[in-house]
């Protein structure tokens, strides 16, 4: 029997419990696939990382959930990446290239103004699909009404690195009312039945943040809420310059999540024109250690 040392970090927080736990197992070239996905499902987060060697980039990412494999996952690079950082494996490097299943992306490390470690990460290009669904049953499945779904502002799938479906919400006060039923999720995204599902509002607790958001899992991932998003924080930036002010040629702002379910978290979103067709597009945040879990296999 082989002990593995799962690290547990949050992501998107300073605060230990706030913010979005992830696993991080820092060296883990021993491990096959199906290790990796059953140390996922026993640890039981959202996402693990596994950090392995890579021949084109400095080190190579593979995330999992409790239920497969991910080709991008922001909060749990946000963990690794501090990890690697705090733990003096990275040197003085201030940046760094990591490789995932979506391609080589570059890191880089600076300090925010209360001396935290701010990890910024750029993510795939952004892919949008226009949902062709049911609304009021989109809406029931995440325990709302369909007039509490914005008319003005289309749903959409949306991906930089993983699929999630933004729908945007009218008002604030909606998210404390919802209730998802993950399992009505695949019969509902037919297009992509294994899309999550994040609702967003341009209404916020924070005057300082931008957009609002909860995320609600896939039933295929065999998680319900994913508490601090970072690559669906990511695409509402591109969301945003694409659909409701396509006039910017960038933008800047905060998004919270996690406020519904005490577990408070900030991600801070980057997103630049290209031209008509490709945008470059960051996030950044900070981690924060919270303990270990050893596991035998």
């Amino acid at each position: 029997m082989n002990n593995i040392k799962v690290l547990h970090y949050d992501a998107f927080s300073p605060y230990p419990n706030k913010g979005n736990p992830a696993g991080v197992v820092l060296e883990a070239d021993h491990l096959s696939e199906s290790d990796m996905q059953s140390i996922a499902h026993k640890v039981g987060f959202n996402e693990t990382v596994f950090v392995v060697s890579s021949e084109i980039a400095d080190l190579r990412l593979k995330y999992f959930t409790p239920g497969h494999e991910i080709n991008l996952c922001g909060h749990a690079t946000m963990a690794s990446l501090f990890a690697l950082k705090t733990k003096g494996i990275l040197g003085e490097a201030s940046s760094v290239k990591i490789e995932t299943n979506v391609g080589v992306l570059p890191i880089q490390f600076s300090m925010d103004n209360n001396n935290h470690l701010l990890i910024k990460m750029k993510q795939d290009q952004p892919k949008f699909i226009e949902f062709n669904g049911d609304r009021a049953k989109l809406a029931h499945a995440i325990g709302l009404t369909l007039d509490e779904i914005e008319e003005d502002l289309p749903i959409v799938y949306s991906c930089t690195g993983a699929w999630t479906l933004l729908v945007p919400i009218k008002r604030i006060d909606s998210f404390n009312k919802m209730k998802p039923i993950n399992s009505l999720f695949p019969e509902i995204l037919t297009q992509l039945p294994k899309a999550s599902v994040h609702p967003f509002s341009l209404q916020t607790l924070d005057p300082h943040a931008l957009m609002h958001a909860r995320h609600f899992s896939s039933p295929y991932s065999g998680t319900v809420e994913d508490p601090v998003t970072g690559t669906a924080s990511g695409v509402m930036g591109a969301y945003y310059l694409k659909y409701i002010d396509p006039h910017l040629d960038s933008i800047q702002f905060v998004v919270e999540q996690g406020q519904e379910i005490g577990r408070d978290g900030k991600v801070n979103v980057e997103v630049y024109r290209l031209d008509s067709d490709r945008m470059d597009v960051f996030i950044s945040g900070t981690a924060v250690f919270v303990g270990e879990v050893d596991l035998w296999r």
